[in-house]
């Protein structure tokens, strides 16, 4: 993927109302170990008084806009040369595949970045003293990335400088109020937004379209009043943003070098799905996610089939916690919803309009029993906030999917496809090209214009990332003394 072409993927992610951005790979049917990054065992490049200079310089000013610390770095010494080469080595392990070693990694984190050696790129730019350029093809080759990187130093910047104004909380604000709020206010929008006015202390037309483009960046509702989920998002301090972008950053690191051009790409924290052909955007539609505690896990694999009609095998977790107690409390509850036992002790919910699957399940290989799929309950997708289910994804247009999977078929038409839907049968549709799909956790992302959008933390994995990457960072700083 270009970042030209990655910079109109990231754009076509903004739903109206409802900003968002994402992502042919094996199946993944387990989680993949790797082994901890180990220094290279070769010899190392000699590097001459001039090189070493320059590269101490690039070290000490990458490692802080790569995102892989908060604090800046001590300067770099050209002093010790094989010293500065290993730190090079570490540095580009650290920007090209991510920070982390394989024990930093949570189960449901399950992307993990290629293996990469960076020795005898490193070797072949000394050679032929091309040392800055080298650096410069480390990072993800993606416009998302390079929104991020700009972003993390404009609000590294904001920052530095003491961050925003804490808005005071009281009565909500909207057209016509006045007053010290009113201003304080304008003041916070027009650190993010420069096309807000500072001065003025009326609640005008001009200061409710500024508050919509806040909720917009920030994935709410746009009604233009300061309620309380916009109070709270304004109030996000600084330095979180800084690291939230960091986290995002990180997770960039761990795709590979070139994403497939046909590709299904779900945004877990913005509960959005979207579809590329050819690189290109063409279909994006709401999804409802995992609630926290039932987290949709990150993810490639590939869809390899269509499933008309399905049947709900039950977790024996949800049976457990949530069926059986119904039907205790509420004696039939498992029979008028289509429920049976199978095998002596487990639920199925048969195959119909009741199915919590709805009339599609998209299938593909993983290694925690996760899929895309329609659903009966219809209300979640005009939320805003659509983290909801047991770790599915639930789909606001599976007909529409479905048809653009199987197109190509003769025997998966769009009348095909209804008529099977209708007869109620459980049926298989195998796609006549498997699809890439991408179960991506993004809270923060730059739009095409660079204008930084921030959706919540529900899992809190942005903050447990940012700890790690500095954690890391740290323990790398004090083995290279």
């Amino acid at each position: 993927m270009t970042r030209t072409i990655a910079t109109v993927a990231i754009a076509a992610l903004l739903l109206p109302a409802m900003p968002a951005a994402a992502q042919l790979a094996p199946p993944v049917v387990a989680v993949p170990q790797l082994a901890p990054p180990a220094l290279p065992t070769l010899a190392l490049p000699q590097l001459t008084d001039a090189q070493a200079a320059q590269l101490a310089a690039l070290l000490s000013k990458d490692t802080l806009a790569q995102g892989l610390t908060l604090a800046t770095p001590p300067p770099m010494t050209a002093a010790a040369r094989d010293q500065l080469v290993r730190d090079a080595l570490d540095h580009a392990r650290a920007v090209h595949a991510g920070r982390l070693a394989e024990a930093d990694f949570q189960r449901d984190w399950g992307l993990r970045p290629p293996t990469f050696d960076p020795l005898p790129g490193f070797a072949d730019a000394v050679r032929r003293d091309r040392i800055a350029a080298w650096f410069a093809a480390l990072p993800p080759p993606y416009a998302g990335y390079d929104g991020l990187k700009a972003g993390l130093e404009r609000y590294r910047a904001i920052a530095a400088a003491g961050g925003w104004p804490v808005l005071a909380t009281g009565p909500d604000l909207t057209l016509g109020a006045t007053g010290e709020r009113v201003i304080a206010l304008r003041q916070r929008l027009a650190v993010e937004d420069r096309d807000v006015a500072t001065t003025g202390d009326r609640f005008d037309l001009t200061l409710l379209e500024a508050v919509r483009r806040a909720q917009r960046r920030y994935g709410l509702n746009p009604t233009g009043n300061l309620a309380a989920q916009t109070l709270a998002a304004l109030n996000v301090p600084a330095t979180a943003r800084v690291r939230q972008i960091m986290a995002n950053m990180e997770r960039w690191r761990w795709l590979p070098q070139q994403l497939p051009k046909d590709r299904i790409q779900v945004n877990i924290a913005a509960a959005v799905l979207t579809v590329f052909d050819g690189d290109q955007p063409v279909m994006s539609m709401r999804a409802v996610t995992g609630r926290p505690g039932d987290e949709t896990p990150m993810l490639s694999s590939t869809i390899h089939s269509v499933v008309i009609n399905p049947p709900w095998n039950v977790p024996t977790s949800i049976a457990t916690n949530e069926l059986w107690p119904k039907e205790k409390k509420n004696p039939g509850y498992l029979r008028r919803n289509g429920f049976k036992v199978i095998g002596g002790t487990r639920l199925q919910q048969q195959a119909g309009d009741q199915s919590a699957l709805g009339r599609y399940k998209f299938d593909f290989d993983n290694a925690f029993s996760v899929y895309l799929h329609d659903t009966p309950s219809r209300a979640k997708f005009a939320s805003f906030s659509r983290l909801a289910s047991h770790g599915c994804v639930r789909l606001e247009k599976p007909a529409d999917l479905a048809e653009l999977l199987l197109k190509g078929d003769p025997t998966w038409t769009p009348e095909g496809i209804a008529a099977a839907v209708d007869k109620g049968d459980t049926v298989r549709a195998r796609l006549p090209k498997p699809v890439s799909v991408y179960l991506l956790y993004w809270t923060a992302f730059a739009s095409g214009n660079g204008q930084m959008n921030f959706r919540d933390d529900p899992y809190g994995w942005d903050a447990t990332l940012a700890a790690k990457i500095e954690a890391r960072s740290a323990r790398q700083a004090l083995a290279a003394r």
